[in-house]
């Protein structure tokens, strides 16, 4: 872990920073690849950037300053990607873009810490979800959300009785 060495090795640093960047370009491939405003870059960017931040307090010793960091840094992220959400037509675009923007700042905080176990249960379950999750959603909307009523009887597509009745609703 982080806490309690006095150097990180050369060797640590590299790896902490390579793994930062590599899980930030793979999630930001899985977004250019459904066509989504971030790419590998600029999730490999954010990983790799929120990793340095961590582990740029390595010697510090001071796990307050070392929190505020980490607080600030998922704070701006979280900025960030309120940038890729779309408002269109009473609908929302890119909120798990965001979502991603969001993670990949936290895969980079996880590998700044060297918590490995962390990092790669994380990061196996975020894929799992990418991958899974979409084509779960839609399969369960299918099987979960009412069909509309084609029956002109049903009383869910009457008018009400101040509709129908020509005579204007009192305001």
């Amino acid at each position: 872990m982080l806490y309690g060495r006095s150097m990180l090795e050369t060797w640590d640093i590299v790896l902490r920073l390579l793994a930062a960047m590599l899980a930030g370009a793979a999630l930001g491939l899985n977004r250019d690849l459904h066509n989504k405003p971030t790419g590998v870059r600029t999730l490999g960017l954010v990983s790799l950037g929120a990793a340095v931040v961590v582990l740029s307090l390595a010697d510090a010793g001071d796990i307050n300053a070392n929190s505020r960091v980490v607080q600030g840094t998922l704070t701006g992220i979280g900025f960030l990607g309120a940038g890729v959400i779309i408002h269109n037509n009473f609908r929302i675009h890119g909120l798990t873009t965001a979502a991603c923007t969001w993670l990949a700042a936290c895969i980079g905080i996880v590998c700044g810490t060297g918590a490995w176990r962390v990092f790669l249960i994380g990061i196996v379950l975020t894929f799992i979800l990418l991958l899974w999750g979409g084509p779960f959603e839609r399969a369960t909307s299918r099987l979960l959300k009412p069909m509309p009523s084609e029956d002109p009887a049903d009383p869910l597509e009457q008018p009400s009785p101040s509709e129908d009745n020509g005579s204007p609703t009192p305001r």
